[in-house]
């Protein structure tokens, strides 16, 4: 696994950096959230403790250098609309998996391409990844058009992978290659 020290990416508007205690309401928000969750892998959160629980874990994958998830913060007002993080290393394989989730009263205004944008660079230029792999549900048309703007590809996908909010979903994989990769 790659070392994964602090790190704090700035964009024209975000700041990615390192989430901690002071992130869990809004985190519970973005999470709690039908909106946000309904393609996501998991349940919407119902209670506060499940967003402790998550950073708590967010911080353990810090420190044990196993995922970097990063909170979306708006420049202008401090306020964390969302996550966006690298995980599941494959350090023999230089590749790992992507993940990300906004707040939706801040979807449409371009925010998770220009998180994703900053953190992919990151990935490859500090981490030295060859490959970042994301699945998402093939009804978010949303989500796949922000991956495939940052140039992956759809590589296939898997019938009925999750049941989640009493359905089977399916799973669309998605791949980066460095050479593909345009900053």
């Amino acid at each position: 696994m790659p070392v994964l020290n602090p790190v704090e990416l700035v964009t024209p508007r975000l700041k990615l950096r390192w989430m901690d205690e002071r992130d869990i309401d809004a985190h519970y928000a973005v999470f709690s959230d039908p909106l946000v969750t309904r393609f996501w892998s998991g349940a919407t959160w119902t209670d506060r403790d499940q967003s402790v629980q998550a950073i708590a874990a967010i911080q353990a994958g810090y420190a044990e250098h196993s995922a970097a998830k990063l909170g979306i913060e708006l420049r202008a007002t401090g306020e964390l609309i969302g996550n966006a993080g690298l995980h599941h290393f494959f350090e023999q394989n230089r590749r790992c998996e992507l993940g990300y989730a906004l707040g939706s009263r801040h979807w449409g205004q371009g925010y998770v391409s220009e998180a994703l944008r900053a953190l992919l660079g990151y990935g490859f230029a500090e981490l030295d990844l060859n490959r970042v792999e994301a699945d998402i549900d093939p009804r978010n048309a949303a989500s796949g058009r922000v991956l495939e703007k940052l140039g992956f590809k759809r590589e296939g996908v898997m019938p009925q992978r999750w049941f989640v909010h009493g359905e089977f979903a399916d799973t669309a994989f998605y791949g980066l290659l460095r050479q593909d990769w345009k900053d």
